[in-house]
């Protein structure tokens, strides 16, 4: 064994030399992770405030706003903190110009629902926004759809010319809703006398019954809708002998 003096002091010299490089090492690895956190926690609130900023932007229609934030990477099928898509937020608001820019960008799913099941179709002909309805027409979007349809709301609302536009476009005229209400029940429900002479001008079955066994007929009277009551009752008086008798279920919306 080597007792030289000299190889002791290398020895006890190089000790501290290993384990300040082990604490320089650890010091270094703790500075990384550190800023990593830092930096996440810093861009959290700044992405917030980007959505906040571009959900403000569709609400006031401000086209300019939210090309410029498309532009700089935002996702055209951005949700609000209710989960609601910015082009329903669009439709809702009735923000045409937005909803124009949004339903060109190939990356938007004009399908795309809101919790409630609600897509920009449903709230635009909810709104009577003919404009808005034609765009997504044009852009392919479904007319039809399972359950609840744009056809309902149109006709929920009385919006005769979005009624018309949809069903120049094949909507399915007795689309059933979840429980097989029909959008012939929905205008019967609100009192549009016009909107029901022209759903059954277009071929709605005035027989037609819900799960719950309601007619158009019985929705005119349990809403106290005395003038679409008395039409109705008389257009089905008018049918044929025995044509009024058959009651058919709603039947399939015809939705891809």
């Amino acid at each position: 064994m080597n007792n030289s003096p000299m190889v002791s002091i290398l020895s006890a010299s190089s000790a501290p030399d290993v384990s300040r490089a082990r604490a320089a090492r650890r010091a270094v690895r703790g500075l990384v992770a550190g800023t990593l956190l830092a930096a996440c926690a810093l861009a959290q609130p700044v992405w917030a405030a980007s959505v906040d900023s571009l959900i403000k932007a569709v609400k006031f229609d401000d086209i300019s706003a939210v090309k410029k934030q498309l532009a700089q990477g935002a996702d055209p099928n951005t949700v609000d903190n209710t989960g609601t898509p910015i082009i329903v937020i669009a439709a809702r608001e009735k923000s045409d110009k937005v909803g124009q820019l949004l339903a060109d960008n190939p990356k938007t799913d004009l399908e795309k629902t809101d919790p409630a099941g609600e897509n920009a179709m449903m709230l635009a002909a909810l709104n009577g926004d003919a404009t808005f309805v034609n765009l997504l027409i044009a852009k392919d979007a479904e007319v039809n759809k399972k359950g609840w349809t744009p056809l309902h709301y149109a006709a929920t609302n009385g919006h005769d010319d979005i009624v018309k536009i949809l069903v120049d476009h094949s909507a399915y005229i007795d689309a059933g809703s979840p429980n097989g209400t029909t959008p012939l029940m929905m205008a019967a429900r609100g009192n549009h006398l016009s909107t029901c002479k022209l759903l059954l001008d277009e071929g709605a079955d005035l027989r037609v019954k819900n799960q719950l066994g309601m007619t158009a007929v019985d929705f005119a009277r349990k809403y106290e809708a005395r003038d679409v009551a008395e039409g109705l009752q008389a257009r089905l008086d008018s049918m044929p002998q025995g044509a009024g008798g058959s009651a058919p279920q709603s039947g399939s919306n015809g939705a891809k």
